[in-house]
C-alpha cells in the first residue's frame, strides 16, 4: 500500500517535469534549433520514463482493486455461510437453490431434498417484505422474504432470512400460561334450591360443593376464597383455564351430579376474566362474565375475551326465585324515577306480541293511576297483537294508552323516562330513535341475557327464569298499587303470561299462578283472553298448509315456507307451538320468508333442547323454550341447511354446549 502511493506520487512528479521540458523544448526550438536538438534526447527519455511510471501505477491499481474485490467477496461468502441467521435463496418456482450452513442446521431434513420454500414456511406464495412465523421440528422460527434483480440476467432472486425464535416463543407461552386469572363461581338459586330442605341435607350438599371446588382448585395449584355462602372467588393460572375450557367446563357436569332432592340438582354459574391485563382487571371482567352467565339462566360458564364473551353449558332448566323482595325494591325505585320525570314512555320490542303489548299496557295504566303522565308506544302496523291493541283503543278513545313511535318522539323531552319491556337488545326495540334520544332508561325483561344489551340504564330488572314480562309487570303492579285498574288491562297482562307459558304448560312457577290469580281478581276474563288466541278460517288453512311441509330431523320438526305473507309472522310461531303436541318431538322450527332476501326462524321446545343456544349459533336468541333468528342473503335451501347444521352442532356439544357471542 505504501509503495503504491509512493510510485503514484513519483509518476505525477515526472509528468509535471516532462510537461515543463516540453514547454522548454518548444521555446528552444523557436529561439535556437541547435540548442533544441541538444535537449531533445533528454526530453524524449524523460517522457518515456513518465509513461512507464503511469502504466505501472495503473497496473498496480487494477491489481489492488481485484484484490479488494476478491477479499470482499470472500468475506461476504464467509459471512453468509457462518452468520447466525439462516439464509436461503429460491429459484423461479420458489424451490431452494442455495442456503448457508445455519439454514441446514435448522432444517437438516432438507439438505438432500428438493425443498419447496413455500411449503416449509407454510405460505402459498413468497411475497417480498412478508414476515412469516412458522414451526418446524418442535422449534419456532421467523422468516423475512427479500428480493433483488440480477443485473446480468434481469431475473428476480428471492432471499429468505430466518431467525430461530424458539426461546422467545417459549418465554411468551410460559408467561401466558402462568398468568393468573380470576374465576368467580356462584351456586344458582341457593335459597330456592334449599327451600324446605332439612338442615342435615343442606349441610351435606354444601359440603359436597365445597369438596368439589377444593379438589379442583388443588389440582390447579390455585387459591380459593369463599366470600359468601353461595359464591367462591378463585385465582388460577391461564393454562388451567385453557384445560377447563377444553374439557367444556366439566365443573358444570360435576355440580349437576350433586342431588339436592329427587327433582333438583346443583347448578353453577361461572365467570372467568380471561383477558384482564392484571388481577384487578381480571376480577372486573370475571364479575361481568358472571353477571352474563346468571342473566342467561345459569348452569353455564361465561369467559370474557377480547371479542366479547364465550359461553359454555346452559343445559339445565333455571330455578325461579320464590322471593319477591327484588321485585318490591325495583317497583319502589321505578315509581321514584317516574315521579321525577315529566313523562314516562313504555315500549316493547319490534313486531310486538301479546307479552310486549300486555306488559306495556299494564305498566302504563298503573302509572296513570298514580297521577303520572305515561304512554305506551307500539306500531300497530307491524304488531302481532293487533286485536288486543284494537280492544285497548276502543275502551277509551279519548285517552288511549298507546301512541305511535312518531307521536312519542314529538312528546319526548330530556326529562322523560323511557321504560323498555320484554327485550333488552337495543337492536330489537320498537323505536331505535326513541332509545337513542333517551337519557333516563329502565329495562324490564325475562329473556336470557345477550351480549348486546342496553347498558346505560338507571335500573335493569332482569329475571331470566320468569315466565314472561307480563308476570314481572304484574308483580310491579302489586307493589306500586294505585287507583282504578281496568279489567281490560288485566286481561292484556294475562294474555302475555298465557302466550309465553303456552297456556300455563311451560315455564310456570308458583309466582306465575299467583300473578294470574291477582289479575283474575282485578277482573280479567279468561274467555276474553282465550279469544285473543283464536284464528280465522284463512289463518287455519295456512297453518295446515305449513304443517304439511314438516319433516323430522333428529327428533325436531322443521317446517318451511317460501310464501312472503305478513300473516306468517303470526302463523309461524303458532304452528311451531302446535307441533310440540306431537309425541316424541323435542323441538319445532318454522323457517319462513319475511323479505325478498330474508328468512326468519321461529323455534319452540319443551325444554329438552335449548333452542336459544341453537338460535344463537345462527345469530339470534331468546329463551330456552322459545327463540328466533333471521337469516339474510340466503335461499330457503341454504337457510334449512344452516338450521340443521346448528342443530347438529348443538347436539354434538350438548354435554358442554359451546357458543360464541
Amino acid at each position: 500500500m505504501k509503495n503504491f502511493f509512493r510510485d503514484g506520487g513519483l509518476a505525477v512528479a515526472v509528468i509535471i517535469q516532462s510537461l515543463l521540458l516540453i514547454a522548454l523544448s518548444l521555446y528552444l526550438y523557436v529561439y535556437s534549433q541547435t540548442l533544441f536538438l541538444a535537449v531533445m534526447p533528454f526530453s524524449v527519455l524523460t517522457a518515456c520514463f513518465a509513461l512507464g511510471k503511469l502504466w505501472n501505477a495503473s497496473r498496480k491499481t487494477r491489481q489492488y482493486s481485484d484484490f479488494m474485490r476478491q477479499d470482499i467477496t470472500r468475506s461476504l461468502d464467509e459471512l453468509l455461510v457462518n452468520v447466525s441467521v439462516a439464509i436461503a435463496s429460491s429459484d423461479e418456482s420458489d424451490h431452494l437453490s442455495w442456503a448457508n450452513e445455519r439454514f441446514y442446521s435448522y432444517f437438516p431434513d432438507v439438505r438432500e431434498n428438493d425443498c419447496d420454500l413455500r411449503q416449509l414456511l407454510g405460505v402459498t406464495a413468497l411475497k417480498p417484505g412478508d414476515t412469516v412465523r412458522f414451526g418446524y421440528g418442535g422449534g419456532f422460527f421467523e422468516g423475512v422474504v427479500h428480493s433483488r434483480t440480477d443485473a446480468e440476467s434481469g431475473r428476480v432472486v428471492k432471499t429468505i432470512s430466518i431467525t430461530d425464535t424458539t426461546r422467545l416463543c417459549t418465554l411468551e407461552v410460559s408467561e401466558r400460561e402462568d398468568k393468573p386469572i380470576v374465576m368467580i363461581i356462584a351456586v344458582d338459586g341457593y335459597d330456592e334450591m334449599f327451600d324446605g330442605t332439612p338442615e342435615s341435607d343442606k349441610a351435606r350438599v354444601t359440603a359436597q360443593i365445597d369438596k368439589m371446588m377444593e379438589e379442583y382448585i388443588a389440582s390447579t395449584n390455585g387459591i380459593m376464597k369463599k366470600f359468601n355462602r353461595d359464591r367462591l372467588w378463585a385465582v388460577i393460572e391461564q393454562k388451567n383455564i385453557d384445560k377447563l375450557i377444553k374439557e367444556k367446563v366439566g365443573l358444570l357436569d360435576h355440580a349437576r351430579e350433586i342431588a339436592v332432592s329427587d327433582r333438583n340438582c346443583v347448578t353453577l354459574s361461572i365467570g372467568i376474566g380471561a383477558t384482564g391485563q392484571n388481577l384487578a382487571e381480571s376480577d372486573k371482567f370475571a364479575r361481568e362474565a358472571l353477571e352474563m352467565a346468571i342473566g342467561r339462566g345459569g348452569d353455564q360458564a361465561a369467559v370474557k375475551t377480547e371479542n366479547g364473551f364465550e359461553f359454555y353449558g346452559g343445559v339445565a332448566q333455571g330455578v325461579e326465585k320464590q322471593t319477591k323482595v327484588k321485585s318490591r325494591i325495583f317497583a319502589n325505585n321505578l315509581l321514584g324515577y317516574a315521579e321525577k320525570s315529566d313523562g314516562v314512555f313504555i315500549m316493547g320490542h319490534r313486531g310486538s306480541d301479546l307479552d310486549s303489548v300486555g306488559s306495556s299496557a299494564g305498566l302504563t295504566a298503573t302509572l296513570r293511576s298514580r297521577g303520572i303522565v305515561a304512554y305506551a308506544v307500539a306500531d300497530q302496523a307491524t304488531s302481532l297483537a293487533g286485536e288486543l291493541l284494537d280492544r285497548l283503543k276502543s275502551a277509551d278513545p279519548a285517552e288511549p294508552l298507546f301512541i305511535t313511535p312518531t307521536a312519542a318522539r314529538e312528546l319526548f323531552t330530556e326529562d322523560s323516562l323511557l321504560i323498555v319491556v320484554d327485550t333488552h337488545n337495543p337492536v330489537l326495540v320498537e323505536d331505535k330513535l326513541l332509545l337513542q334520544n333517551a337519557e333516563k332508561i329502565i329495562v324490564i325483561d325475562h329473556h336470557r341475557k345477550m351480549v348486546s344489551f342496553i347498558s346505560n340504564t338507571l335500573a335493569f330488572h332482569h329475571e331470566p327464569n320468569a315466565s314472561s314480562a307480563s308476570e314481572m309487570v304484574t308483580e310491579i303492579v302489586q307493589n306500586i298499587g294505585g287507583g282504578k285498574f281496568s279489567p281490560l288491562c288485566a286481561e292484556a297482562l294475562l294474555a302475555g303470561i298465557m302466550l309465553d307459558t303456552k297456556g300455563f304448560s311451560l315455564r310456570t312457577s308458583v309466582r306465575t299462578f299467583e300473578a294470574a290469580a291477582f289479575l283474575r281478581k282485578l277482573g280479567a276474563d279468561t274467555l276474553n283472553v282465550k279469544m285473543l288466541f283464536s284464528n280465522s278460517f284463512e289463518s287455519y288453512k295456512k297453518k295446515v298448509a305449513l304443517a304439511a311441509t314438516s319433516k323430522v330431523y333428529r327428533k325436531c320438526a322443521i317446517l318451511t315456507s317460501e310464501l312472503l305473507d305478513p300473516a306468517m309472522r303470526i302463523i309461524a310461531p303458532q304452528t311451531a307451538d302446535e307441533m310440540l303436541g306431537i309425541r316424541n318431538m323435542d323441538a319445532s322450527f318454522v323457517v319462513y320468508r319475511t323479505a325478498a332476501d330474508e328468512f326468519s326462524i321461529s323455534a319452540r321446545s319443551h325444554g329438552t333442547l335449548n333452542v336459544q343456544l341453537i338460535m344463537e349459533i345462527l345469530g339470534g336468541g331468546g329463551h330456552q323454550n322459545m327463540s328466533g333468528a333471521q337469516l339474510r342473503g340466503v335461499s330457503l335451501f341454504e337457510a334449512e341447511n344452516k338450521l340443521t347444521s346448528a342443530i347438529d352442532r348443538y347436539l354434538a356439544d350438548k354435554a358442554g354446549a359451546t357458543t360464541t357471542a
